[in-house]
């Protein structure tokens, strides 16, 4: 049940995955949306809502761990939300979408 703030989690099923090679897995929606998803290259995502942004983290392929490290983030993209709409799930994947396909690569310091 939604309270108009936050809505339920969703999930997909792996064929969801359109031919664009993008698919968002889980997404909870609402003023501290987030969630996570997969890149058509084997690449995965997360992303939350941060000081009225939108951050989003891709992580290297064939990750260890359930959870990614810092060491994993392979690039990052940040948008503004004046323009989403946070409680709508098609809203919010296609901001996800375009900051996926936008985001730069994380530097790295040279050892």
């Amino acid at each position: 049940m939604s309270d108009g703030m936050v809505r339920t989690m969703t999930l997909l099923a792996d064929s969801d995955m359109n031919g664009q090679g993008f698919a968002v897995e889980d997404i909870t929606t609402g003023v501290h949306a987030s969630g996570f998803g997969q890149v058509g290259d084997g690449r995965s995502f997360s992303f939350h809502v941060e000081h009225q942004a939108l951050v989003v983290e891709v992580y290297r392929p064939r990750l260890r761990g359930p959870v990614p490290q810092a060491e994993d983030v392979v690039a990052t993209a940040t948008r503004k939300l004046t323009d989403v709409d946070l409680c709508d799930e098609r809203s919010m994947t296609a901001v996800v979408r375009d900051a996926v396909a936008d985001a730069q690569p994380v530097p790295r310091n040279s050892r």
